[in-house]
């Protein structure tokens, strides 16, 4: 099994569920502006979307989407205890997660990465952000992670996309209960070494 990655992006969601899971796979960097991966296979045969992540299976099948990777991760280890078991309603809610993170969340701040975004788009999008954090603080309440007292894909999902707000120096200060979930997650063995591999700590 095959992880195409790009440090520090949604990849890294599943390169953290994968080493949780304890699921033995190889990593290809991919450069996103050549469409090549670090190994020299042309990435836009592999995912034609142009981006990551992209996960070859063993079959040599390739699948894409972060929750979808995220979930088929949790599901070839389900003793992880990553994802609820399919058809329970504590599968529908993780799910719910996955979704809300990945349209409200996700697709908000990663319109900043646009070069050609307006100051009033951003100011638009960075205020989106905060009204989706302010919702995640209370969703959280005093639990120290999305679904309650155990770790989730959910979790490496939202600890993943929260890590943008670093780089586009949003001021996180307002959420300090986010803050600390961020830190409990970065604690974790599996995110560390997630983190090392990526270049993204030392």
């Amino acid at each position: 099994m095959k992880l195409y990655y790009y440090p520090g992006a949604c990849s890294m969601a599943v390169h953290i569920a994968l080493r949780e899971a304890g699921i033995p796979f190889d990593l290809d960097k991919v450069d996103l502006a050549k469409k090549r991966a670090e190994s020299g296979e042309d990435y836009a045969a592999i995912n034609p979307k142009g981006y990551v992540p992209a996960l070859r299976l063993d079959d040599g099948q390739i699948l894409t989407e972060v929750a979808v990777l995220l979930q088929y991760a949790a599901d070839l280890k389900p003793a992880s205890g990553l994802a609820p078991k399919a058809g329970t309603m504590e599968r529908y809610r993780l799910m719910e997660w996955l979704n809300f993170i990945s349209s409200e969340v996700h697709k908000t701040l990663s319109a900043l990465f646009n070069p050609k975004i307006t100051p009033e788009w951003k100011d638009n999008q960075v205020a989106l952000f905060g009204r989706r954090c302010d919702f995640l603080v209370q969703r959280l309440g005093g639990k120290p992670h999305l679904t309650g007292d155990k770790f989730t894909i959910a979790d490496a999902y939202l600890f993943t996309i929260l890590g943008w707000a670093n780089l586009f120096k949003l001021d996180m200060g307002k959420w300090p209960a986010l803050q600390n979930y961020a830190a409990r997650v970065a604690a974790r063995p599996a995110v560390q070494e997630a983190m090392k591999t990526e270049g993204l700590i030392k």
